[in-house]
């Protein structure tokens, strides 16, 4: 179906649950899901959503996730209060990625950064390009275990 959308005008529509139903998910049931700063434009974060997190986050208008290493709903902020609150979302030409126009509320990254993407390639080196805005045990109330520790490295909430 995704296809032949492509030749129609700017302002036609279709049907919400048809082009859902089209999306490409991988052996998981999973899509990738970028997060965006709605009036910034900053890409805050990468994350996957399966059918359940993309319903839920359509009809709650906060975003819910899938987390692999949890293998469970994580909806955004559900430890550290910093949550995402939906203002659009966009599906690629390819149904195989979306794009989630959010309003972040405070750091979108487990280590207190704005965002994941704080890491930049120059050349044969890697430079941190991000202070923290906020300390990680602030954000996450100093009650961190070992393997939530873990759990945050792998799945930012």
């Amino acid at each position: 179906m995704l296809k032949n959308i492509e030749d129609r005008p700017r302002g036609h529509r279709f049907p919400r649950d048809q082009v859902l139903a089209r999306l490409q998910r991988n052996a998981d049931g999973l899509i990738p899901a970028v997060a965006q700063q709605y009036d910034t434009g900053e890409v805050l974060m990468m994350a996957w959503m399966n059918d359940a997190a993309l319903n839920e986050t359509l009809a709650t208008g906060r975003v819910c996730y899938f987390s692999r290493s949890r293998g469970r709903l994580w909806r955004k902020g559900e430890r550290s209060g910093q949550v995402q609150h939906l203002k659009g979302l966009y599906i690629d030409c390819d149904g195989d990625t979306l794009l989630l126009r959010v309003d972040q509320t405070g750091p979108a990254c487990h280590t207190g950064r704005s965002n994941c993407f704080f890491l930049r390639v120059d050349g044969d080196e890697v430079v941190v390009t991000a202070n923290p805005i906020i300390d990680p045990e602030t954000l996450y109330g100093g009650t961190q275990t070992p393997n939530t520790a873990t759990q945050r490295e792998s799945d930012p909430t």
